[in-house]
């Protein structure tokens, strides 16, 4: 099942995907809720991000490939780090190019999105707190990154975590599904979550004993590697096997 949130008019909504056309839902997502009869078509609805997290927990280097090819060791733990709520975007939302910034990259990534309280969870438990899974691009400011070794200013600026359109509920196999970014319209990424160095219980497990999670809580899990340079005027789009995929547009102006 498909989740997402959306506006028409200025009213904020619910809803789930049902033969391509939209199905408002009342109630949360984390409890029970009703699907109604009030049906929208996707072309008539602004989307917006399909929950707001308290903090969005990213992992960096999590594909072999992706960490060599930035001239990085593999790490022995999962290496996390956190993006700010402000930085959240949506479906077709704008990416600004900050102007501290002469390079910023896409990094697509398949995203957990957690269901309920989760602290200190084993990995054998861990799949009963995730409500389902989204599309993400960790973009970010690359020479930023280099220059100061560090992760947090280079990943923190606003619209810096689109994330979305649909949350999907009712994966079995999140271990062997592509993740694949495109740039107007040219595959730049084309990995596989099977090559993720830790798998998604692991890294519930590990979070979840650091810090509490929260309902709507994001966890990022990496990105393959054919990471890349945006640039203004630039479509880029990250795309989830069985999800969907998540468009952004890449501007100077804000």
């Amino acid at each position: 099942m498909k989740l997402l949130r959306f506006k028409t008019g200025e009213v904020e909504k619910k809803g789930v995907l049902v033969d391509g056309k939209i199905k408002r839902i009342l109630g949360t997502f984390f409890d029970n809720y009703t699907i109604t009869d009030e049906v929208y078509e996707l072309d008539e609805v602004h989307f917006l991000p399909p929950v707001i997290p308290s903090k969005i927990v990213c992992i960096g280097r999590n594909y072999a490939d992706h960490a060599k090819e930035l001239g990085n060791e593999v790490p022995s733990e999962p290496l996390i780090f956190l993006k700010p709520n402000s930085a959240i975007n949506s479906h077709e939302g704008l990416i600004v190019y900050p102007e501290q910034s002469n390079r910023v990259d896409y990094e697509a990534e398949l995203a957990i999105v957690i269901k309920k309280r989760c602290k200190g969870v084993s990995e054998e438990e861990a799949l009963e707190y995730v409500l389902g899974y989204t599309c993400f691009n960790d973009i970010t400011a690359r020479d930023i990154q280099k220059k100061e070794g560090k992760f947090t200013r280079a990943k923190s600026f606003d619209t810096f975590a689109p994330f979305g359109p649909y949350i999907e509920t009712d994966f079995e196999d999140f271990d062997n599904l592509y993740v694949r970014s495109y740039v107007n319209g040219e595959l730049r990424q084309n990995g596989n979550t099977k090559d993720m160095i830790f798998k998604v219980p692991y890294l519930i497990s590990f979070i979840s004993n650091i810090m509490t999670l929260y309902p709507g809580d994001i966890i990022a899990t990496g990105t393959p590697e054919g990471v890349g340079e945006l640039k203004s005027g630039d479509v880029v789009e990250v795309e989830v096997e069985g999800v969907g995929k998540l468009r952004n547009y890449v501007s100077k102006e804000k």
